[in-house]
């Protein structure tokens, strides 16, 4: 039976249990199925609340580090007296560290629990469209998140003497840094959510290897010396988020980035062909 476009979007969004994705797989281009995979994704999330309570922890704890901090370690930018926001971008990974995997922790691990991943695998729908298609949804709210904290530079830019004395350079490279390392932490997220059908083992998985990747990785490098050690410090992600924070985009750290990204979701991708 062919369905038309109207009645398509209209259904979908008064249903999004993944068992409707499956009425209307067959008559669906590749970006199409991504779209209506991705669409559901986010609506899970908003209906779940995880967004909402996601992204207002996200930005509670930064602004508190960023605006009110005084403990030492770290120092609010009032208190400091210099235009940057080194405080945001040094917070802010290990934010994500815990964040990423509670978003991303269902992202398998409901399908397989519930049994429909299996209604999934015997569909035309490759295993790169699902993966992709959750993907894209979590690092979707990811992004949403950051954007707020756009009003930091907008207020430290402000509040320099004189107006705008902030390192632009430094501040976009953090960003894009930013941007990239949350895009590993999903990739890394989802890979452990098809790893179990256990959010809360999922949750802990992700966050385990986030940790590791981004902080335990460079620790170790401190450990040898000279060509290990800088091997070992060029595998952390650290390494290539500093890099990056320094204003100055590098295409190597770039790609290392990417690069990351693709391996997780390729081993999403083998994890889900084992369900076949």
């Amino acid at each position: 039976m062919v369905v038309s476009n109207a009645v398509v979007a209209n259904d979908f969004f008064c249903n999004f249990d993944s068992r409707f994705i499956l009425l209307n797989i067959e008559s669906r281009t590749l970006n199409e199925i991504m779209l209506t995979i991705f669409r559901k994704e986010i609506n899970s999330f908003l209906n779940s609340l995880i967004a909402y309570i996601a992204i207002g922890v996200f930005l509670a704890i930064t602004g508190y580090f960023v605006w009110i901090s005084n403990d030492g370690q770290t120092q609010n930018v009032l208190d400091y007296g210099f235009a940057d926001l080194n405080t945001f971008f040094s917070v802010t990974p290990f934010v994500f560290i815990l964040l990423i995997p509670a978003i991303t922790m269902r992202a398998f691990s409901e399908e397989f629990k519930t049994g429909t991943i299996e209604l999934l695998l015997t569909k035309p729908l490759s295993e790169w469209q699902l993966v992709l298609g959750k993907f894209l949804a979590a690092f979707a709210l990811v992004i949403v998140a950051l954007i707020p904290t756009l009003l930091y530079y907008y207020s430290v830019y402000q509040l320099g003497v004189p107006k705008g004395n902030i390192d632009t350079a430094a501040v976009i490279g953090s960003y894009v840094g930013l941007l990239l390392l949350g895009g590993v932490f999903v990739a890394m997220g989802v890979w452990a959510s098809s790893m179990t059908d256990n959010q809360v083992v999922a949750f802990i998985l992700g966050a385990v290897l986030c940790f590791v990747f981004y902080y335990i990785i460079g620790s170790l490098a401190s450990v040898f010396s000279g060509s290990l050690q800088y091997i070992t410090s060029y595998i952390g992600l650290n390494y290539h988020y500093d890099a990056l924070g320094r204003g100055l985009i590098d295409s190597r750290n770039v790609l290392y980035f990417l690069s990351l990204i693709f391996v997780a979701l390729y081993l999403t991708k083998l994890r889900l062909n084992r369900k076949k």
